[in-house]
């Protein structure tokens, strides 16, 4: 199919972005993951984190494989994740699911928490992939929180990520940390920011539990995204404060600073991600933004995809990545 964004038409019933994104969310019809191993990659600071990749028999050497990232509160079981591995596991293309610090496979291997803007941590996985098999060409895939990482990375080596992959994608990125920080704010959004604070607290006691020694912390209850970035987040990882955290993250400084074959989707109606980020911006011929203007925070359920299917980001991932 063309990534043609005026191709994308939702269902009558999913019209909306708070629907397109619950229901993307729920319909979950993808929960078999494809076959994979746990491989552990060191960090520089001594932290670890855990890789389930997926090869496919008959892949070889000098095969393509893609890095998928995940976004807040997600891992490598994330239902985007494992719906799209098995995608691409089917068409011969070997699937890597890259935990954050602390997520999925990786729980208990980092003392440091994760980040929007942990990009070593991407140079550090792919410079061990290329040990293992350096003719793989490499497509990086990142989405919501992970695509933030994945453009950042990116746009922070330049022409140097040239000789580690060959192209980027990130799916409704947050580029600007601080605007989609004051979305998800937004009484309208109260269901996410319930959501995302539920699951981050429970990240918090975990690690402490599973790491004695660090400081105890005492977090209210009820919190924003913003006011747990200013409590924990900033003062976990160096920041000064949340709105320094936000501006030494986001990707969108770095991405005019990308010289890979970079897309970049975006709906105009994502509830809790600023689409608008590079409207005016003087971006390369090489970084390609495409917007729907329906769709919610990955949703994109509607037609076209592909025969049969109803999940028209994944058909558009696809397609840009080279699967037949």
């Amino acid at each position: 199919m063309a990534a043609d964004p005026g191709s994308f038409n939702p269902f009558p019933l999913l019209r909306g972005p708070h629907l397109q994104t619950i229901a993307a969310a729920k319909l979950r019809l993808w929960r078999r993951e494809p076959p994979g191993e746990v491989q552990v990659v060191t960090l520089p600071d001594g932290d670890c984190i855990a890789l389930v990749v997926s090869t496919p028999p008959q892949w070889r050497p000098d095969d393509p494989s893609v890095l998928l990232l995940h976004g807040l509160c997600g891992c490598h079981q994330s239902s985007y994740m494992m719906r799209l591995a098995r995608k691409l596991w089917r068409g011969g293309i070997r699937a890597i699911r890259m935990n954050m610090r602390g997520c999925g496979a990786g729980v208990g291997l980092a003392r440091q928490p994760y980040h929007s803007g942990r990009s070593p941590d991407v140079l550090a996985v792919l410079e061990d992939l290329r040990e293992q098999s350096p003719q793989s060409p490499v497509t990086l895939l990142g989405f919501s929180l992970g695509g933030n990482v994945m453009l950042k990375f990116a746009g922070e080596l330049g022409k140097r990520a040239e000789a580690l992959c060959t192209q980027v994608i990130a799916v409704c990125p947050p580029a600007d940390l601080a605007a989609c920080s004051r979305l998800l704010g937004k009484p309208s959004n109260r269901l996410y920011e319930r959501y995302f604070m539920r699951r981050l607290l429970a990240a918090v006691a975990e690690r402490h539990r599973l790491f004695p020694d660090l400081a105890p912390v005492n977090l209210p209850e009820r919190l924003s995204l913003y006011r747990f970035d200013n409590l924990y987040t900033a003062p976990q990882c160096g920041f000064a404060d949340a709105e320094d955290y936000y501006a030494r993250s986001s990707a969108a400084p770095w991405v005019p600073k990308i010289t890979l074959p970079c897309r970049i989707l975006f709906a105009d109606d994502d509830p809790v991600i600023d689409a608008v980020v590079f409207d005016g911006a003087a971006l390369p011929a090489n970084v390609e933004i495409v917007r729907t203007s329906q769709g919610g925070h990955m949703g994109f359920l509607g037609r076209p995809g592909r025969p049969g299917g109803y999940r028209w980001m994944d058909a558009c991932l696809l397609d840009w990545i080279g699967v037949a």
